[in-house]
């Protein structure tokens, strides 16, 4: 495994981090116990959760990840050797069955709480705000939706300060956001400045080959401001693994499953980008996810890698692609392609 560093912090990560969403509804808790210990014996350190999972998200399944991933580490008693990060969910229709409000001090301090309790530990590695309390062009939305602009921002000086407070508590380690802005992430970052705040360390966003819309501004901000990105969806939902091609779907895989969530990469712009990159892939006698992944490791402002798989083997191919390297010639080839069809899947 290849290791970094959770930026301003001597938190050592693996470059590849687990996701986790499918724990609890796609995956058993025995699977999710089996992925854990196979991720753990090859290196990788870094485990990625949320209140919110597992995903389709519901009341009934509500925090359903987070208790399995606490049963874990009470069982194996594996918390020293993981780096554990989690999120509170933002605000809107899709977690009404979790809380209103937004991001204040009592929400927040609650749904710690509550993420604690469930992971069965006295502290959090890496604590994120899901997605913005505001309109934002995310989600699969490509521009900025500038209607919900009339909605006032999150407060960030309470957040920052709230965040401060359970830091100096010792429940908290590092905090990051996620589905932001380059907007959001400076103001964030200009607001700890000003006031002496904790520094958010790290960006969760989507990011993929036939999505890389983080390198219209954030990836900048990344690297002038060292705020690193943990890339999810590396896969596209697996789109990017070339199993949707010519309309198939195969049995109990996501997108045949729930639909939906794969609709933002799925289209027939990023078909034609993806029989492209297969193309490429095959004519360096690599597997498409293995030069999907591979692209993603080697970028400069990426932090850790969120990889995801309801599968051992899917499990396996996605951790070795660590070892993977893509010469100029191939990332040449692929920004051809991403010049000729630039992000297709927003």
């Amino acid at each position: 495994m290849k290791y970094t560093k959770l930026p301003n912090t001597d938190t050592k990560v693996s470059k590849i981090c687990l996701g986790t969403m499918t724990w609890g509804n796609q995956n058993t808790e025995a699977e999710a116990y089996d992925q854990m210990d196979y991720a753990l014996d090859k290196g990788v350190n870094f485990f990625d959760a949320a209140e919110l999972y597992p995903v389709p998200a519901n009341a009934e399944t509500y925090g359903g990840t987070e208790r399995i991933i606490g049963n874990w580490l009470q069982k194996t008693g594996n918390r020293d050797k993981v780096v554990l990060a989690s999120k509170i969910a933002g605000g809107g229709d899709y977690t009404a069955h979790i809380r209103t409000g937004g991001f204040n001090k009592q929400n927040i301090t609650e749904a710690l709480e509550g993420s604690l309790k469930r992971l069965k530990t006295d502290y959090l590695d890496l604590y994120q705000l899901h997605w913005p309390d505001r309109g934002v062009n995310c989600f699969g939305i490509r521009d900025y939706p500038f209607k919900t602009a009339e909605k006032e921002a999150e407060n960030h000086f309470e957040i920052l300060e709230t965040l401060q407070d359970l830091i100096k508590q010792g429940k908290i380690k590092n905090i990051g956001l996620s589905n932001e802005t380059p907007w959001g992430t400076m103001k964030y970052l200009q607001t700890s400045t000003e006031y002496d705040l904790p520094r958010p360390v790290t960006i969760q966003n989507s990011y993929s080959m036939i999505h890389r819309g983080y390198e219209v501004g954030l990836s900048e901000v990344s690297m002038r401001e060292d705020i690193g990105l943990l890339a999810y969806s590396p896969l596209a939902q697996g789109v990017l693994s070339g199993k949707y091609l010519d309309g198939n779907l195969p049995d109990g895989a996501r997108g045949t499953l729930f639909p939906r969530f794969i609709a933002r990469y799925k289209n027939e712009g990023s078909e034609k980008a993806v029989i492209k990159y297969l193309e490429i892939a095959k004519k360096h006698n690599l597997t498409l996810t293995q030069m999907s992944l591979a692209f993603i490791n080697q970028l400069p402002f990426v932090t850790s890698n969120i990889i995801g798989a309801t599968r051992m083997d899917q499990l396996k191919e996605n951790i070795e692609s660590i070892y993977v390297h893509l010469s100029d010639e191939i990332i040449n080839e692929i920004n051809a392609v991403h010049a000729e069809i630039p992000n297709p899947a927003p």
